[in-house]
């Protein structure tokens, strides 16, 4: 080869070099973790965009706590906008029971047929798989503090559920959880990894283990 084709030879900028090795990087993280650590917290950093805000470890196992008490051994698990949660769950307990992780961001794909892609903008646009009334409970954190959000996930809840509901929302939205879910506000306060400018509780429809005044 002349030394005019090695000039002529594609050379990356370095940006796009940069863009390269990180896209490698993060590949080869992928690639390493082991089953421990992919359901860590925090292992799929929040995304602000998205509305993303991660539990923190004590309020995620408590509510994995709740849900496995809630559903009992082989029971099933719908967390719809709720990853903290699901990922708490698979790291308890592996398989004596289902758990489905309904979200939007597909950077959640990585959990394989568990994942469920969902919109809560079409909140019944689900897999044929995902049968009506198939699941013991449902938590669900929607994303945005609106009745509309609220509204259209409450469609996609009340057509999974089997009947129990462990709603986390903010507390301004309770009048609208208890008319849209027949919910009620439970004692124990939910806490995030950020501290967040909105309140926020948890709601159920049954008696549960979250101390609530039903």
């Amino acid at each position: 080869m002349s030394d005019l084709e090695d000039d002529e030879t594609p050379q990356l900028s370095a940006h796009a070099l940069a863009a390269l090795q990180e896209f490698y990087a993060e590949q080869k993280q992928q690639i390493d973790l082991g089953e421990d650590d992919k359901y860590n917290i925090g292992i799929i950093e929040e995304n602000w965009q998205l509305s993303q805000f991660w539990y923190s470890q004590e309020t995620a196992l408590r509510l994995a706590q709740e849900a496995i008490a809630a559903v009992g051994e082989g029971g099933r698990v719908a967390c719809v906008s709720a990853p903290s949660v699901y990922q708490k769950l698979r790291e308890l307990c592996r398989e004596n029971f289902t758990v489905y992780i309904f979200e939007y961001d597909k950077r959640f794909a990585m959990y394989g047929e568990e994942f469920i892609f969902y919109d809560y903008n079409n909140p019944l646009d689900l897999p044929e798989r995902i049968a009506a009334h198939s699941f013991d409970i449902v938590i669900a954190d929607p994303p945005y503090l609106s009745e509309e959000c609220l509204r259209k996930t409450s469609e996609t809840i009340k057509y999974l559920t089997r009947g129990k509901i462990l709603l986390c929302t903010g507390a301004i939205m309770e009048e609208q959880a208890a008319e849209l879910l027949g919910v009620k506000m439970c004692t124990f306060v939910p806490k995030h990894t950020r501290n967040l400018a909105n309140e926020f509780r948890c709601y159920v429809n049954y008696d549960s283990g979250l101390d609530c005044g039903i």
